[in-house]
């Protein structure tokens, strides 16, 4: 509220696994499953992150990680675009791996063949961790991008938005 935010407004942000999480979080059922309004999360950034889990089920981390059929279908974003109905800030850096710049392109994509509202970011020359960099500066590509879509701005870069 001291920075001019509606406090009865709820928006994530998460990188790589925590991009996984909050794409979870937006096909959750929140009247159903808690008891809360169904439009509770407003919108997110989501950089970097895994929104069908099936390739890491099919990755070396299957050594050390259980996902269940049943796990597979209930944790992967994708297969539930339905329930997403807030706007998506999905990005991810040229310099990342392969499967998270296509998991990143497709989840886009098929939003927005749905219908949703879907900001596709690509930052240039950013790995999967430098891109974080644009995430923690205001006028950074990330920073900029979260700070609008919450009707936020920072003073200086008005004209970046």
């Amino acid at each position: 509220e001291k920075l001019g935010g509606d406090p009865d407004s709820i928006y994530l942000s998460g990188h790589s696994s925590g991009a996984h999480l909050a794409g979870v979080a937006f096909t959750t059922d929140w009247d159903r499953d808690f008891g809360l309004p169904s439009n509770i999360l407003k919108g997110a950034l989501l950089c970097s992150g895994m929104y069908d889990i099936k390739p890491v089920r099919l990755s070396a981390r299957s050594s050390y990680v259980t996902i269940t059929d049943e796990i597979e279908g209930e944790l992967s974003a994708l297969r539930h675009m339905e329930a997403i109905v807030a706007p998506l800030i999905i990005a991810y850096g040229t310099l990342e791996t392969p499967e998270f710049k296509r998991q990143s392109k497709e989840f886009a994509e098929a939003l927005t063949a749905r219908g949703h509202s879907v900001n596709l970011l690509v930052a240039e020359h950013c790995n999967h961790f430098e891109i974080l960099e644009t995430f923690a500066n205001p006028p950074g590509l990330l920073g900029r991008a979260a700070l609008a879509q919450m009707g936020l701005g920072y003073p200086g870069t008005d004209h970046l938005i």
